[in-house]
């Protein structure tokens, strides 16, 4: 474990370095960038009745899941693979892989929600981390948050994130994972990938059910959103600037998608590659938009977020409780990643001696992905098995 902040690493061409980060993944538009009441129902009509409302709500939206093994990686014959659908609080369809170890104990398995990275779909790296750890003995689900892959929406949105929304769909997991009858709801566990690393910290500081979370590569959405990349090399007074400029231009989008009645889109890791393009952003091209990890339903492989899905992120701290975490978490990041300063930062908020963080030497950003030998699965693996027992 590595706990020194990343050194700062200087690029010859540091305004282009911040001009084209915004285009790596998030979109130029993107980096513009009480009290707990368990309540028991007042009579058994009610809740009868309220148990109809969902079911009429769940059965509302109908997804389109595909039959064919469409990964941007192999399948394995060591586990079962099946699609499943679940909705979240929101009433917002969710759609899922379910991956089983084969000859498996029912009713007792330990169970791993996973989802990312940030604008990835299931098919990609998230799907490749739970066949993985369904090959190493849990159940897990790789799945597609709200608005984006096969997942649904509301009134056909697409391509919108929400930190609300995106920290909900974590804990709509946590929802199907406690009542499938394979799963003991007391061996619960949560991983995200990137973008997903914050929210799953987001999720674990509010869903108790969550027992252990892995973040892997991790974002900080918020904070990249509201301050752009490397933001620890500005001072307040810039910060606040740059945020003001980029809320108006923000909401002028937002009066220009109404007036048109469509989402302008902020674009997705840039293509064609400028030559001198700086190096994270050439290795996003490498994986979103090659052989390697191209997926025809992936945001970041295509033409990105909706630009005014930034609005959002802007005033709301994904982070901000992350210090009350009592549950066990493990955060992992590559020595040479460009967002390494995420995962060091959110560490320091996190207390309580059941709390790592681990550096990968020599790993980049995108390294954690897909690269099988510098993901430390065996570490994974332990930790969860460490904590969900």
């Amino acid at each position: 474990m590595v706990f020194r902040r990343q050194e700062v690493l200087y690029m010859t061409k540091k305004k282009l370095w911040q001009k084209v980060a915004a285009m790596a993944v998030l979109g130029t538009a993107f980096v513009l960038g009480g009290h707990a009441m368990a309540a028991e129902a007042a009579s058994q009509p009610a809740a009868a009745n309220a148990t109809k409302q969902v079911a009429e709500q769940k059965g509302a939206e109908k997804l389109h899941l595909t039959k064919e093994w469409d990964k941007t990686f192999p399948e394995s014959k060591e586990v079962n693979h099946r699609k499943v659908t679940f909705h979240n609080r929101y009433g917002i369809e969710l759609a899922a892989d379910l991956y089983e170890p084969k000859n498996a104990k029912k009713g007792s398995l330990a169970a791993i929600a996973v989802s990312g990275p940030f604008g990835a779909v299931k098919e990609q790296a998230s799907g490749l981390y739970a066949q993985e750890l369904a090959k190493r003995g849990f159940l897990t689900i790789a799945f597609d948050p709200s608005f984006t892959g096969e997942s649904g929406g509301a009134g056909g949105v697409r391509n919108v994130a929400s930190p609300d929304i995106n920290t909900e769909d974590f804990s709509a997991a946590v929802d199907f994972l406690s009542t499938e009858s394979d799963v003991n709801p007391d061996r619960i566990g949560i991983l995200g990938i990137c973008g997903f690393g914050g929210m799953a910290l987001n999720a674990a500081a509010i869903d108790t059910r969550i027992k252990a979370t892995v973040t892997s590569t991790m974002y900080d959405m918020s904070r990249v959103i509201a301050n752009g990349y490397f933001d620890y090399e500005k001072d307040a007074g810039t910060l606040a600037k740059e945020r003001m400029a980029n809320r108006k231009a923000l909401n002028a989008q937002r009066t220009e998608d109404y007036r048109t009645g469509t989402y302008k889109r902020a674009g997705g890791v840039v293509d064609p590659l400028p030559a001198d393009a700086p190096w994270f952003v050439k290795d996003y091209y490498a994986y979103y938009k090659t052989k390697r990890g191209y997926h025809p339903r992936s945001v970041n492989s295509n033409e990105g977020w909706n630009a005014t899905s930034a609005l959002s992120f802007m005033n709301m701290p994904l982070l901000t409780y992350a210090g009350e975490i009592e549950s066990p978490v493990l955060v992992i990041h590559g020595e040479k990643a460009h967002s390494r300063y995420f995962s060091e930062g959110a560490f320091k908020k996190l207390k309580g001696a059941n709390k790592e963080l681990m550096i990968i030497p020599g790993a980049n950003h995108t390294d954690l992905y897909d690269n099988m030998e510098k993901i430390p699965f065996d570490k994974i693996t332990a930790f969860f098995q460490k904590y969900l027992k």
